[in-house]
């Protein structure tokens, strides 16, 4: 299969395509920069499924943009190092090994408040920009869906959503932070 075959399939979301080329063509390489640029464990899953995603922005305008100078892998290989330095600065890919449940639920109000609480909740979560760290809140933390049953649904591994869920919390965060220091401190 040549060089534009494989990104043309990338682009229109041929899974065959997709899935022989990252999880089995291209294993070698990104095994290779993950292992040189984290320090600790980057689950092969989780790092590819955030790459795709990465590739796939703005209707794949990074797919788009080899030109065929090089081969396809040595381009790959560039664009995906690039991609490994910058989670690695943004310390958003992270090694979750824990058996400890995402959340209780204890931790869930069951009062009026929830409802009042909901209204913020999607305000914030329509905010975020990553709409698989939203489904995975909205999925796990409120509609209350355990973990292994989510992890299939996005068909990933538990230790996957341990990651995915995380990086969510981070961001919602943030979120909630830009929300307090745009609108202020809420009166006490």
């Amino acid at each position: 299969m040549s060089d534009k075959e494989i990104i043309d399939g990338l682009i229109n979301g041929d899974d065959i395509i997709s899935r022989q080329f990252f999880m089995e063509n291209c294993r070698p390489l990104f095994m290779t920069i993950i292992n040189k640029v984290f320090s600790y464990h980057v689950d092969y899953d989780e790092f590819v499924n955030e790459f795709y995603i990465y590739l796939m922005e703005n209707d794949a305008a990074r797919l788009r943009q080899f030109e065929g100078r090089s081969c396809l892998y040595q381009w790959l290989k560039t664009v995906a190092l690039r991609f490994a330095l910058l989670l690695r600065k943004r310390s958003v890919v992270i090694d979750m090994n824990t058996d400890l449940p995402l959340y209780t639920k204890d931790n869930i109000p069951s009062d009026d408040s929830w409802k009042h609480s909901k209204i913020d909740i999607d305000n914030l979560l329509g905010r975020m920009h990553n709409e698989r760290h939203v489904y995975v809140i909205r999925r796990h933390l409120i509609d209350g869906i355990d973990e292994p049953t989510l992890a299939a649904e996005l068909g990933i591994k538990v230790s996957n959503l341990y990651n995915i869920k995380k990086r969510a919390i981070t961001a919602l965060t943030q979120v909630a932070l830009t929300d307090i220091k745009q609108y202020g401190k809420p009166s006490k």
